[in-house]
């Protein structure tokens, strides 16, 4: 069933645990998470980011998102991840995203509070939830996952929230985007700081790479959202390398593509199921 931020988020910071995120920018990706969400009883949020359309854009995988997520047996957010244009992030309202996250954290800070409440306020009109960003959550690649300055301050979050009407904040406090050249650092004490101060549901961005304690110690602080998609690929790819190794030296038969494309989707599947059953999200449908 087609739910928001407000549906699966409010629960979820009530009860202590966190709903995934998980990227998924072709039907492959979608049928695992589905799949996994509903073996679970869990709700979860499924979508795209702005970077990720040149692999499927939104043109394509939107009616698909929409249509798996109103069949679903669970709550299911269909969620616009890092929306970095005002244009596509309209776009993604227009083909009925039930959420979205405007990120104009890496502008200065005046616009991307002017930016995100203008978001916020259209959004909400059509039904919608937004998630917005203060601090900055770097790429893992450009070991911006050290630079301390970019931590989200609770003033700040504070201060955004009230000044932008967001629905969810994504917070930096030492995670990443991508693959983690070394083990992240995270400030525990900021994220605990930022929730004494801050009633609206967490983000974690840069979850892909994280130990099993480094999430259940950022959901027990606050955290109601987790994003997850580097983990999904990785999974997705090892699993197509080994289907294709099984595959070499003999003739390639009509079915070897459409097997290769299963043992992807059980992979990814097998991810999600994982975060899910760590997030906590287990059992509250």
């Amino acid at each position: 069933m087609l739910a928001n931020l407000n549906d699966v988020l409010k629960p979820a910071q009530a009860g202590r645990y966190a709903v995934g995120l998980f990227n998924t920018t072709d039907t492959d990706m979608l049928q695992a998470a589905i799949e996994a969400a509903e073996e679970a009883c869990s709700p979860i949020i499924i979508g795209t980011a702005e970077v990720l359309l040149p692999y499927g854009e939104l043109a394509l995988i939107a009616p698909a998102l929409l249509a798996a997520a109103a069949r679903a047996s669970v709550p299911v957010v269909v969620h616009y991840d890092h929306g970095l244009t005002f244009a596509k992030t309209m776009e993604a309202l227009k083909r009925g995203f039930t959420s979205v996250m405007f990120d104009a954290s890496a502008k200065p800070y005046e616009e991307n509070l002017a930016e995100t409440a203008e978001v916020v306020r259209i959004a909400h009109a059509m039904g919608a939830t937004v998630e917005g960003e203060i601090g900055h959550v770097g790429s893992a690649a450009d070991g911006d996952d050290a630079k301390s300055d970019m931590y989200t301050t609770p003033e700040e979050a504070v201060a955004f929230q009230k000044a932008t009407g967001v629905d969810a904040l994504a917070v930096a406090i030492g995670t990443a985007h991508g693959v983690y050249k070394s083990k992240p650092n995270l400030n525990l004490a900021r994220l605990a700081e930022i929730r004494a101060a801050l009633d609206t549901p967490l983000v974690l961005h840069g979850g892909s790479g994280l130990s099993d304690d480094d999430f259940r110690n950022t959901i027990a602080g606050g955290i109601a959202k987790v994003n997850i998609h580097t983990d999904m690929c990785i999974a997705g790819s090892k699993a197509m390398e080994k289907s294709l190794a099984a595959q070499a030296g003999r003739a390639y038969r009509t079915f070897d593509y459409l097997e290769t494309r299963n043992a992807r989707v059980a992979a990814i599947k097998s991810v999600i199921a994982e975060k899910i059953s760590l997030f906590g999200s287990s059992g509250k449908a």
